[in-house]
């Protein structure tokens, strides 16, 4: 898991870097567009069990507080999501397949003025806080 968010992060911060020169996407029938102030979060069916009822808590807890913050759910319905900044930045991130219980329930949060933030389900609120008070 380490890995996958290293990656995420990594092709997130190569995309987010771009100077706003680049051409905007243009066929976006491929991606789920993105551009407004939201929380993405994907839907599996998974194993039960205490660790799958953690994670699903620890979820549920973050979604109910990012939607005491005015974010809305988004339920990914493709792997590839076209995040759209107001400042006509694009940020592209493709979703690999969920290797475990943690990757299926990956929330990204997302603010058109700023960049995509991957939610780490064990650091709790504390890095949604910091990320509304960024400007």
């Amino acid at each position: 898991m380490k890995k996958l968010w290293s990656f995420l992060l990594i092709s997130t911060a190569l995309f987010a870097c771009n100077s706003g020169t680049r051409e905007t996407t243009k066929d976006r029938s491929a991606y789920d567009v993105i551009n407004e102030k939201c929380y993405v979060y994907r839907e599996f069916k998974p194993a039960p069990g205490p660790l799958t009822d953690s994670v699903l808590q620890l979820r549920k807890n973050l979604m109910e507080y990012l939607d005491q913050h005015q974010f809305k759910g988004h339920l990914a319905k493709k792997d590839s999501l076209l995040f759209q900044r107001l400042n006509g930045q694009e940020v592209i991130i493709e979703l690999p397949a969920p290797q475990d219980i943690w990757e299926q329930n990956t929330i990204i949060v997302f603010d058109p003025q700023k960049n995509p933030l991957f939610v780490n389900l064990h650091k709790g609120t504390a890095q949604l806080d910091q990320y509304l008070q960024a400007k």
